[in-house]
């Protein structure tokens, strides 16, 4: 069965006829709605001192989308580990896997942007030292016993909602970052199928089960409309400041990103990144996807209004999700 997924990363460029109380306030709906609709996931991601307003607290915001919602997951992808304090970082997780009855999962990172460092006082070069540690620290953090940790006496309360504790996953692109995984997380979260492999092979060294191949994960952001190419033209700007954005800060930083640069909208409509589908082209779309291929809704991409988010989610929900649902799809 597909999984249906929400992303929110509350990015609002100078274009964007919505504030940032209306962006907020939607994404918190929409993960109610989608709560109440069976969606399975929302991912929430992290980063600092961006121009167009990107999220620099998902906690907050998976705290708020908590209090609404009973069954969602959370993802935090990516959690950018080094720019936290350790010590609070493994608190506010706990407080927060208590309010979301152990629905918050953080994808730990170590960060590529070093405006986001220096404007934290912090070097790049802290981040191997920092990935290191992490894992091992918050497994100790949450048990609730008294360690020692860089010559400071810690203890970590209150204790976790999830038992033992909750769910470590890491994200990376290298062997180091895939080894790390491998020792010290639940999960790997990967650039592509190349480091998977090698994260497998570090598991069975370590005699840790195999998880198999890697997951499925969604190659395109979808929306649905009666009119595709009239809903494209009002969304496409806001589609190219995302992945322009990304691939910008991807360059500079010298590290991999699926999104690509793009001056042309027609063309990037042509990448297939973005896909407005009539009803009827994603009910059969759907039915072509591999088992357990998400499907992915990212409704306020790049600032895109409310109004036209909930016109994609409410026409899903009218003529897609039930079809799909009485043939097991979703």
């Amino acid at each position: 069965m597909a999984d249906l997924m929400l992303r929110f990363d509350m990015r609002q460029p100078n274009f964007s006829t919505a504030c940032p109380t209306e962006l907020y306030q939607a994404a918190i709906d929409m993960c109610a709605w989608g709560d109440d609709k069976g969606f399975g996931s929302v991912h929430l991601s992290e980063h600092h001192g961006s121009p167009d307003g990107y999220c620099p607290s998902p906690l907050v915001l998976a705290s708020a989308i908590a209090a609404r919602t009973n069954n969602i997951r959370m993802f935090i992808s990516a959690l950018i580990a080094p720019l936290h304090d350790p010590v609070q970082l493994a608190e506010d997780l706990a407080v927060l896997d208590i309010i979301s009855r152990g629905r918050v999962i953080p994808i730990v990172s170590g960060g590529y942007r070093e405006e986001e460092f220096k404007a934290a006082g912090k070097d790049l070069g802290i981040r191997k030292k920092y990935m290191d540690n992490i894992g091992p620290f918050l497994t100790k953090a949450w048990t609730g016993q008294t360690f020692e940790y860089e010559g400071r006496t810690i203890t970590i309360t209150p204790q976790p909602f999830s038992s033992p504790r909750p769910m470590i996953l890491m994200g990376g692109s290298s062997k180091p970052a895939a080894r790390r995984a491998a020792r010290d997380a639940d999960f790997f979260i990967p650039s592509g199928p190349e480091i998977f492999e090698f994260y497998r092979a570090e598991l069975k060294k370590l005699g840790k089960p195999d998880p198999g191949p890697m997951p499925a994960a969604p190659s395109t952001v979808t929306f649905v409309a009666e009119d595709p190419d009239a809903y494209w033209e009002k969304i496409a700007p806001h589609a190219q400041h995302e992945t322009n954005m990304y691939a910008q800060w991807a360059e500079k930083a010298q590290v991999f990103t699926p999104y690509r640069h793009h001056d042309n909208l027609d063309e990037l409509r042509g990448s297939g990144a973005y896909i407005v589908y009539r009803p009827q082209e994603l009910i059969d779309a759907a039915r072509n996807m591999i088992s357990a291929q998400p499907i992915m809704f990212h409704p306020l991409c790049g600032g895109i209004n409310p109004e036209l988010g909930w016109d994609s989610l409410n026409l899903f929900l009218d003529k897609v999700m039930q079809p799909l649902s009485e043939e097991g799809i979703i």
